[in-house]
């Protein structure tokens, strides 16, 4: 059992990525996703990886997927039917919410409907108080009742959550275990186990979204796993999580929440890889795709993790890697809005019927039809699988043209201008506005449209080197192979940071390591470098944010340190320097959430070495190519499978794969290196 792959599934195509432990063997496919049943086009392009690639599934001993399953569910409102169990007095929480306005001038948006009516949330008579003591115990004759109820709301799955149960969750687990005896139907999810931590709207939210995706996940992974057990009978099968580490398949169906940011999160961990390959510790990464864009930043070969934000406007409350997305893709549609300004997305034409060249019934132009015009992209994409139409994308472009009274290329070259500003300024928000600069980074992009648009973004953030992988196409599911596997404990209580408070930090990180132990005995079949990493989040008194303070790690076996109060307070004013530009080093700090992160070492993975170049590649061909407005340049066409290590290309040039197209402008200088990632190095 040699072989171990990654499937990304996004909206357009399904990637795979696999990989031969013993020989470092790589094999690549691609296949047009199937969004009716996203488990259909997994199960064929495993099945192809055998008939095309010669890949045993017999020999296949992991699968590592990333899903946008419970995403689409929660974006279209496909979830199940959510009942709510929660606080007497707090039924009412989920509309109440936050104080905050993401659109503070915008008097037409309206705060998305809850995921659960108001007709089907519940409330029982209990308290726990903010130091976890019982103040109104349960009682369980409300159970019957409260099950009559929940029942005739013809309800899936329920969420429970009560006030104070991160501290105590007693109530919570009594009610579910209460309830499920006599529903055995339904689905439960439980505030204490899926998020335990403080902030009572986060909290409920999350563990409501939770709920509501577990039938959707449930069938998935259900259809998902009978189908790979007749195939590879042998394989573990693992899900991303939006922290970018995998879980198992029965913690996907139960906590299905995490899996929010999988497809984007797998994109970055794969990154990463990518960045150590070529020593490049600091990285902004935009992974274009057809509908959308995804930035990140990695620095010191780690990517920024957030620990709440927000996905189709519901707040989770989970850690996650901090990825922002906008609607810039490769269908993305350029229109004018009312005032006569063009605009590009965030409208897209998605897969189906696609941009106007695809010949699939599209009409309106995109930015892959203005690629196509300006000479940037072939006549044929995937190998040859995918056929463009040059005539229907001037057809579809001269609708803009004849409306700015401009040719079709300047037409096109304005285009990709605005998406690129539109890709510029998500990266300035995550660089600039966090008070990093983008000049002292190296940019990645991937995704089939990353390398296409990858220049005129390095440009306007001042960078001067972009490291295009190997298969940029397939980062998200070469990401997947790689990845950890992880699993997050916290525990939540408050407490000032002072001598006697760290002998309780102390006792909470014996109790989390614990877990910790627990969790690594049952993962059976997985191999790897075992280890623990601690971390808590603090503040000052008074503050409304935490901030995440790293303390140490451990390989798994080994004692956790916990620092004495001295070493952390200056771990947290440096956190805190870093972070707001200054540090008040005699005002109180408290610590809110102690958590120990366990983790299991991916697949290390060396692919056989490229051939060396031994002479200057031979075009396959050449044609002219739009770079600017001063006209067309004739521009050498290559195929990546001619180049060999240490090839060097001056630009003009372009290089054509499977997953993507890499445009080399004029005077700049890309060098394939062994790994089979070019580095470009940009001439002002």
């Amino acid at each position: 059992m040699t072989w171990t792959v990654g499937i990304d599934t996004g909206g357009t195509f399904t990637d795979v990525f696999a990989a031969n432990t013993a020989t470092g063997e790589i094999r690549h496919a691609k296949r047009p996703s199937t969004p009716d049943d996203p488990s259909r086009a997994i199960l064929l392009a495993v099945e192809a990886l055998e008939v095309e690639q010669g890949v045993a599934l017999s020999e296949l001993r992991h699968l590592a997927h990333g899903t946008t399953v419970g995403t689409n569910a929660l974006i279209q409102r496909r979830g199940g039917r959510v009942a709510v169990v929660t606080t007497k007095g707090f039924r009412d929480l989920l509309e109440i919410g936050r104080q905050t306005r993401p659109r503070i001038f915008d008097l037409q948006t309206d705060v998305p409907a809850p995921l659960a009516a108001r007709d089907v949330r519940f409330e029982v008579d209990e308290r726990v108080l903010a130091d976890g003591s019982v103040h109104r115990p349960l009682s369980p004759g409300e159970l019957d009742g409260l099950a009559d109820a929940i029942q005739a709301s013809g309800a899936e799955v329920c969420a429970v959550c009560f006030l104070f149960s991160f501290l105590n969750p007693e109530h919570e687990i009594a009610v579910r275990d209460g309830l499920a005896a006599r529903l055995p139907e339904v689905r439960f999810s439980v505030s204490s186990e899926v998020q335990p931590e403080f902030r009572e709207f986060e909290r409920l939210n999350t563990t409501v979204v939770n709920a509501y995706l577990q039938p959707v996940m449930e069938r998935y992974i259900d259809r998902l796993a009978d189908g790979l057990m007749r195939m590879a009978p042998n394989a573990r099968v693992g899900v991303n999580q939006s922290s970018g580490g995998l879980m198992g398949t029965d913690l996907a169906r139960a906590y299905p929440v995490r899996t929010a940011l999988s497809g984007p999160a797998a994109g970055v961990v794969g990154a990463v890889h990518v960045a150590r390959q070529v020593a490049r510790p600091d990285v902004m990464t935009i992974d274009v795709g057809g509908t959308s864009a995804d930035v990140a930043m990695i620095r010191d070969y780690a990517p920024s993790l957030t620990r709440e934000r927000e996905v189709a406007a519901f707040p989770i409350r989970l850690p996650m890697i901090d990825i922002d997305t906008i609607g810039a893709g490769g269908g993305s549609i350029a229109w004018f809005d009312r005032d006569g300004l063009l605009k590009v997305g965030p409208s897209s034409a998605g897969a189906v019927p696609g941009p106007a060249c695809y010949g699939l019934g599209g009409t309106e132009p995109t930015v892959t039809d203005a690629n196509l015009v300006l000479g940037r992209l072939g006549t044929s994409l995937v190998d040859g699988g995918l056929s463009m139409d040059q005539n229907r994308a001037e057809e579809a472009l001269g609708i803009v043209a004849s409306r700015l009274g401009w040719s079709v290329e300047r037409s096109a070259l304005s285009i990709l201008d605005i998406v690129v500003s539109n890709m510029v300024r998500a990266l300035r928000t995550l660089s600039v506005e966090k008070g990093y600069d983008p000049a002292d980074f190296v940019l990645m992009p991937f995704g089939g449209a990353g390398p296409l648009h990858a220049r005129e973004i390095a440009v306007e953030l001042g960078m001067t080197e972009i490291v295009v992988p190997a298969a940029p196409g397939i980062v998200c599911a070469h990401g997947l192979l790689v990845a950890e596997t992880r699993e997050d404990f916290v525990r939540s209580r408050r407490v000032p940071a002072d001598p006697s408070s760290m002998s309780v930090i102390a006792a909470d990180v014996a109790e989390l390591d614990q877990r910790i132990d627990d969790w690594m005995a049952g993962l059976g079949g997985v191999s790897g470098t075992m280890r623990r990493e601690l971390t808590v989040d603090a503040r000052y008194v008074g503050q409304n944010f935490e901030l995440q303070v790293g303390l140490s790690r451990a390989a798994h076996g080994e004692p956790l340190e916990v620092p004495a109060l001295d070493a952390f307070l200056d771990l947290f004013f440096k956190a805190h320097e870093r972070a707001y530009g200054y540090a008040n080093r005699s005002a109180p700090v408290e610590i809110v959430n102690t958590r120990l992160t366990g983790l299991v070492d991916g697949l290390s993975i060396a692919p056989e070495a490229l051939k060396t170049q031994s002479a200057p590649p031979e075009p396959r061909a050449y044609r002219d190519v739009w770079f600017n407005q001063d006209g067309p340049m004739e521009t050498a066409i290559h195929r990546r499978d001619d180049l060999g290590a240490g090839t060097v290309l001056t630009g003009p040039a372009i290089v054509e794969q499977l997953d993507t197209t890499i445009i080399i402008h004029p005077g700049d200088v890309a060098t394939l290196d062994a790994a089979g990632n070019f580095i470009i190095r940009i001439t002002p």
